[in-house]
């Protein structure tokens, strides 16, 4: 099944042809190299929040052997949402603005040329398990946001109908914006409990990493930790300070690469299992660059094992 998201800023009608046929297709295999595999692709489209997770779990309900998230990363948290603890596997395409998790896995970011990465992982039956996080109980691919994190993407999706046309333009003013009148920097927003270090009352925002990197700035991968790949535990880095400098500080070296470097202003955990992160006012969190609103609990696991994915192939 290829669940489709045809708001994401990548996906046409012209793309969502290609890639079905494709899929469709399948393969030249053996030595006759006229003779192809033939897929049924059953294609639907999604039109609202939640769609693609109940598209995927009826799919794995009927036994379905492969769901396709083609869309930006917001569908694919949805679909590997629907099919989490089946034995349907997940399948990426990416269709979005900037597609963190199938850049990560080495694909393409444009979909016509990752369909044929795809099409030989499928055909080459390479699908493993992978670990997810979980934040009370809704799965996250490869990382979740909260506090200053989370209140930028709030912003961005108050302009949701430029998203597609704006992308990353789009994210820096919101994190300007943000910065400037939409977030309090004076005061500590939560506490930090859990595996890998002391409990911490002074949070500002933490990233909880599945995969390595964070995001990507245009073609520049922004390096928060070496230590987050998909068959070990979380990797949380929380900021204790709203100090520019020290921000900018760490950012720069992210952007350099080899993950952020150890300072006074972060607290950085590995293999993590659980986390805590608790205040008594509401706070902002997103899982995968969708906002999910505010809340004053949040409890975080890692799950392994938690979805068969489809890993890709250059050839």
């Amino acid at each position: 099944m290829l669940i489709v998201n045809s708001f994401a800023s990548s996906v046409t009608a012209r793309n969502t042809v290609v890639v079905q046929r494709r899929l469709s297709e399948g393969v030249r295999s053996g030595t006759d190299r006229s003779t192809k595999r033939q897929h049924q692709v059953e294609v639907v489209e999604t039109n609202r929040r939640g769609h693609a997770t109940r598209f995927a779990h009826d799919a794995a309900r009927r036994g379905v052997d492969v769901v396709i998230g083609y869309g930006g990363d917001g569908t694919l948290n949805e679909v590997a949402t629907g099919i989490a603890g089946t034995d349907t596997a997940l399948g990426v395409l990416p269709g979005g603005s900037t597609n963190v998790f199938a850049r990560t896995l080495g694909m393409p970011n444009d979909p016509v040329e990752a369909v044929e990465h795809l099409v030989r992982g499928i055909d080459a039956a390479d699908i493993r398990p992978i670990g997810l996080g979980q934040v009370n109980g809704r799965y996250f691919c490869f990382h979740t946001g909260i506090g200053y994190d989370a209140a930028v993407v709030q912003r961005v999706e108050r302009h949701g109908s430029l998203k597609r046309w704006l992308g990353h333009p789009l994210f820096i003013y919101a994190g300007l914006s943000t910065w400037a009148r939409g977030y309090d920097r004076r005061h500590p927003h939560f506490s930090v409990s859990g595996d890998g270090g002391d409990d911490l009352s002074d949070g500002y925002f933490t990233i909880v990493l599945n995969t390595n990197p964070y995001t990507y700035l245009g073609n520049r991968p922004l390096d928060l930790s070496p230590h987050a790949e998909l068959d070990q535990g979380l990797v949380a880095i929380t900021f204790t300070t709203m100090s520019a400098r020290a921000i900018l500080t760490s950012l720069a070296g992210a952007l350099r690469g080899g993950g952020v470097k150890p300072a006074p202003h972060l607290d950085i955990r590995t293999n993590v299992s659980r986390l805590t992160v608790a205040h008594d006012e509401p706070f902002p969190y997103q899982l995968d660059g969708d906002a999910l609103g505010e809340t004053t609990r949040l409890d975080v696991t890692h799950v392994p094992d938690a979805v068969r994915l489809v890993f890709p192939s250059s050839g």
